[in-house]
């Protein structure tokens, strides 16, 4: 691991001289310059760790310089350093970006503490940014049709808003992704994505979990708890399935759309938030208002921004670039050299309508990674896997293989969606662990 660069800027000989000695003794490499327009110069070059900046320079004082290398390297952390400095002063470096503020005559002890510490919090700015970059990579539009780069276009637009966006679009389209990248692509990315899933909670727990609840206000709320509307303050709130949402807490979500605060269940004090809301469903909406199954009021509150995602079969000729980003994921994830597909495989495929979009794409693509033995997916192998790809269960022959080839396909997909966790799979199916050991086994499907 390279040792850390610190840059030292002072126009005293014997300060350049003993900062150089301390952090040598330390282990870091320094570079010890007397001016603002040299350091300036060393910063764009050599990009240091940590900058050591007098205040009072010749030519251009310390403030001038910060400023400058703010512009530069806006996470670069600078620790300023006078002999005639005020707390006046001191505010005002901090206000401009300096991590710290240090007067002469220095302290070993304080000088070695700051800088650590300055080095410390740049080193976690730097592993969350490239946790940041990494997720927004994770969550990507992937495809080059003419639907696909439309649908690109309206995330970028209605991300530099705050206005509430309503998604739509088949299950397994790509809803959540659209929402990641409206939170990413905003001026709240740095603060909380938070999601819920309206369909998976009980309705009478639904109000606990979006709004929290106070200790004692039902039974099991043994502690005071943050609903979802708390933990995503400053953020982003992700309503998923929202047209299966209780009438009840419609209505509460909409009072609390039109007023930005709430209270929790059991509580009496309003609590307020700033939260942007971004709802989606797969359902339509309009004919559950008609039915009186989803208020028009809340409809229209969350309706300002409509964008809906395609389904696959109406952009097949993505599904190549689909095949390779989820190949080389995969193969990212298992440790694994990415396995090839045939043309005739891809054609295959590609006379697929996908009822279950880019979902059951990914699913059966994880699949045959898994396992495929060769290092060549072949037409073949999609045939041999059973999965819907193939066409349908009404081709085979005999009711034990149709049987057989159905059940092998639902448990892999049940298996996927646990995690390949054999006891939860288990539950969830509501059988014995050890029968699901057997079909496993009897089906030769391999757990990555």
């Amino acid at each position: 691991m390279p040792r850390p660069l610190v840059l030292v800027v002072d126009d005293e000989e014997g300060i350049r001289e003993s900062l150089s000695d301390i952090f040598s003794d330390e282990g870091y490499q320094t570079v010890a310059v007397e001016t603002g327009e040299e350091a300036l110069k060393v910063v764009k070059e050599q990009m240091p760790d940590l900058v050591m900046l007098d205040v009072w320079l010749p030519g251009m004082d310390g403030l001038k310089t910060l400023k400058e290398m703010k512009a530069v390297s806006e996470d670069l952390p600078v620790i300023m350093i006078s002999g005639h400095g005020n707390i006046e002063m001191a505010v005002k470096a901090t206000k401009m970006g300096a991590y710290d503020f240090l007067e002469k005559p220095l302290s070993l002890e304080r000088v070695l503490l700051a800088s650590r510490r300055a080095l410390e919090r740049r080193t976690l700015e730097l592993e969350n940014k490239a946790l940041r970059e990494s997720l927004t990579k994770k969550w990507t539009l992937i495809g080059k049709t003419p639907a696909i780069n439309n649908l690109r276009r309206q995330i970028e637009l209605a991300a530099k808003s705050n206005s509430r966006v309503l998604i739509t679009g088949e299950s397994g389209a790509g809803k959540e992704v659209v929402a990641r990248l409206l939170h990413e692509l905003s001026s709240r990315q740095r603060m909380p994505f938070i999601e819920v899933n309206c369909a998976a909670i009980p309705q009478e727990l639904i109000e606990s979990e979006l709004f929290g609840h106070e200790k004692g206000s039902f039974t099991g709320a043994f502690e005071q708890k943050k609903g979802k509307f708390e933990l995503a303050d400053g953020g982003t709130l992700f309503l998923d399935e929202i047209a299966d949402m209780s009438a009840q807490t419609q209505a509460k979500l909409l009072r609390v759309i039109e007023t930005q605060q709430f209270q929790r269940v059991g509580g009496s004090r309003n609590i307020k938030v700033d939260v942007r809301i971004i709802a989606a469903t797969n359902k339509d909406l309009e004919e559950r208002i008609k039915n009186g199954n989803f208020r028009d009021d809340l409809y229209f509150r969350l309706n300002v921004i409509p964008i809906t995602v395609p389904p696959l079969r109406e952009r097949k000729e993505d599904i190549p670039l689909l095949v390779e980003h989820f190949l080389r994921m995969l193969a990212a994830e298992y440790g694994q050299a990415p396995k090839r597909m045939t043309p005739e495989a891809m054609k295959r495929l590609m006379a697929y309508d996908w009822p279950g979009n880019i979902r059951e794409l990914k699913n059966l693509i994880e699949r045959l990674v898994i396992m495929t033995p060769s290092e060549t997916i072949t037409a073949e192998d999609i045939n041999i896997s059973g999965h819907a790809a193939s066409n349908d269960y009404f081709s085979m022959k005999t009711l034990k293989d149709a049987r057989e080839a159905f059940e092998k396909d639902f448990l892999f997909k049940k298996l996927s969606d646990n995690n390949w966790n054999i006891s939860k799979t288990a539950e969830v199916l509501g059988i014995e662990r050890s029968n699901l050991h057997r079909k496993i086994k009897a089906y030769g499907i391999k757990l990555p």
